[in-house]
């Protein structure tokens, strides 16, 4: 798994955060679905870096990936 999301049991109910921030891979999806781009997520959120979208982007296509059976 990439190093820049961690899950801690802890932290936002075990929930994937970008690198043990309180900002989760959900989060960042949701503003994206509500319209907003990297720049002004970027822009509310200056603890975020560009390099983490990458991140959030293939731990939500590998979660999104497995099937339950």
């Amino acid at each position: 798994m990439d190093d820049r999301i961690t899950i801690e049991a802890g932290k936002r109910s075990g929930q994937p955060c970008i690198r043990g921030l309180r900002i989760t891979v959900w989060d960042v999806l949701g503003w994206m679905a509500s319209g907003m781009n990297q720049e002004q997520i970027l822009a509310d959120y200056p603890e975020l870096e560009p390099a983490d979208f990458p991140a959030v982007f293939d731990y939500a296509s590998r979660v999104g990936r497995r099937v339950a059976l």
